[in-house]
């Protein structure tokens, strides 16, 4: 009997191919967005409905299950919010307002529950961003396990980011990537209390808002192609979806990634490529290269010291729809689309 598996929510291949039979060849072309809008009919971070006035109205949903619930450099809560306005910023929104629906178990402490609720509403009040509504349930003792956050973000915008790669573009990422996700795989593989970066919080979570990178696309309008937050799949998911639904090549150059060296220490270590780890505070812009350089010197202005130039969109008939990575020694490397689940509830 086939069953749902894990993999089936890695944001991978597996889920890709659950979705598409499951929902979008059920759903008729005509009702897969709002007219005039975005919708399931491209997926990207969150959709589009058209407001009048060349304006859109943003919105994304995300379900948050991370395990542990609490990890260096944020929690359940932190994340649920940050993530969830990171998408509408993926999207070129200004976020103005959110929903929450809270799942808990019983017997679940109510002391952590009020940290959570506080890390939660410390971005909102932080963002200036309304909690408008919201649900609250518990479920019996083992019928969930401890927490689950859903959260509904709402902004707007004049200048919607549809992802649309372009022969010629550059690949910018904004930080360092993998740093969420090798938090929580350390955290899960039991390793938290022997691994001094955690605890001296050198390695921690980067989740946090990207609200910064909004001036960048009102400064640089139609010269952002396409932008998303490397979460599930991580830096590898993001290109590949971009590469195989624009039919181009993007080519990485394998030294400019900026990695930490404690992530790339410990992935290499446990056999994960840091490529498909999460990030939670990060943007990967594909660029117009007539203004590639100026967006990221701005960039560095903004805040995003590690920003870089990490490699370039091309055409090509014989690598149609592939990542491709130079390596430091010259050669050449496939970077496939996320398979199997490489840290289960990583967010």
């Amino acid at each position: 009997m086939s069953v749902v598996t894990l993999a089936h929510g890695s944001g991978g291949f597996e889920m890709q191919e659950l979705l598409s039979k499951l929902i979008f060849a059920r759903v008729i072309d005509e009702l897969k967005k709002v007219k005039g809008g975005v919708g399931i009919d491209k997926l990207d971070d969150g959709a589009l409905i058209p407001i009048g006035g060349n304006e859109f109205l943003v919105i994304s949903i995300d379900s948050y299950t991370v395990n542990p619930p609490f990890f260096p450099g944020g929690s359940i809560g932190s994340l649920a919010a940050a993530g969830s306005l990171n998408d509408v910023i993926m999207m070129g929104g200004r976020p103005i307002a959110m929903l929450d629906s809270i799942v808990v178990e019983e017997g679940f402490p109510l002391d952590d529950l009020n940290i959570i609720v506080e890390d939660f509403l410390k971005i909102l009040r932080e963002e200036g961003v309304a909690l408008i509504g919201g649900d609250f349930k518990v479920m019996p003792k083992g019928h969930i396990d401890r927490i689950v956050i859903t959260t509904v973000a709402l902004g707007r915008t004049s200048n919607p980011v549809v992802d649309e790669v372009k022969p010629g573009d550059k690949i910018i990422v904004s930080d360092y990537v993998g740093d969420h996700g090798a938090v929580i795989m350390l955290l899960q593989m039991g390793l938290g209390d022997r691994v001094e970066e955690l605890s001296s919080g050198i390695l921690k979570s980067d989740v946090k808002p990207l609200s910064r990178i909004i001036a960048l696309m009102e400064r640089y309008k139609g010269g952002i192609h396409a932008s998303r937050d490397p979460t599930r799949g991580g830096l590898a998911g993001v290109l590949n979806e971009w590469a195989k639904s624009s039919g181009l090549v993007i080519v990485l150059e394998e030294s400019k990634i900026p990695i930490r060296d404690s992530v790339e220490r410990y992935s290499e270590m446990l056999g994960i490529d840091p490529l498909y780890l999460a990030s939670e505070g990060v943007a990967v812009l594909s660029v117009d290269p007539a203004i590639a350089e100026e967006a990221l010197e701005y960039m560095w202005k903004l805040g995003f010291e590690n920003a870089r130039v990490v490699g370039e969109v091309r055409s090509s008939e014989r690598f149609k729809g592939y990542v491709l990575a130079r390596t430091p020694v010259g050669g050449f490397r496939i970077i496939e689309e996320p398979r199997g689940e490489l840290v289960p509830r990583i967010c």
